[in-house]
């Protein structure tokens, strides 16, 4: 069905002069179905604000927190990273790593997580290829960003949970008390 109606509005954007304007409006991506929780988390490899790479499979065998954010140093993903940044001993004691991932380049991390004392790593993907194997790459025009989504990723790479609609100021409470629930109370 969904991509049956990605395809009808893909027509009428060129029919109405307005190629890929209105595709960039459409919540759902046209190239890959939505991910759902029990699927494969995608694979990826991407840098950290140290240089330093990170991939998945490099986290088998571990829960980890997904997170995507739209852009450095502003005010909700300022929010949003240090409630994790404050939540961090909790996180790890409930075995989860904790990555976030935002378009903006090693550069832009480093000077964040320095600004903010963030103990975890901030990957970068400026392109957007993994924010958009996630669906959660917006993207209209030139402007281009990671939209405010998390994945809870079980030890065996699978996705356990989705967030879709993020409040900042409460994702981290949020989070940890998911895992607990998923994880069966364990910790």
């Amino acid at each position: 069905m969904r991509a049956t109606l990605c395809a009808v509005w893909n027509v009428v954007s060129r029919w109405l002069g307005l190629g890929g304007l209105l595709m960039g409006l459409w919540p759902f991506s046209a190239h890959a179905a939505e991910l759902q929780v029990g699927d494969v988390a995608p694979a990826f490899e991407l840098h950290d604000q140290r240089g330093e790479p990170h991939r998945l499979s490099d986290y088998r065998g571990h829960w980890v927190i997904l997170y995507f954010y739209p852009k450095d140093d502003t005010p909700g993903c300022t929010t949003e990273a240090c409630a994790f940044r404050d939540d961090i001993l909790t996180l790890r004691s409930l075995g989860a790593t904790l990555l976030g991932v935002s378009l903006d380049e090693t550069a832009s991390h480093a000077r964040f997580a320095e600004k903010y004392g963030l103990p975890f790593p901030l990957l970068a993907d400026p392109g957007g290829r993994v924010a958009d194997a996630y669906g959660a790459l917006f993207s209209l025009g030139p402007l281009r960003f990671a939209k405010r989504h998390s994945f809870i990723i079980d030890p065996e790479g699978r996705i356990a949970r989705i967030y879709r609609e993020v409040r900042p100021g409460e994702h981290s409470d949020q989070v940890i008390a998911d895992l607990r629930a998923l994880q069966g109370g364990q910790r």
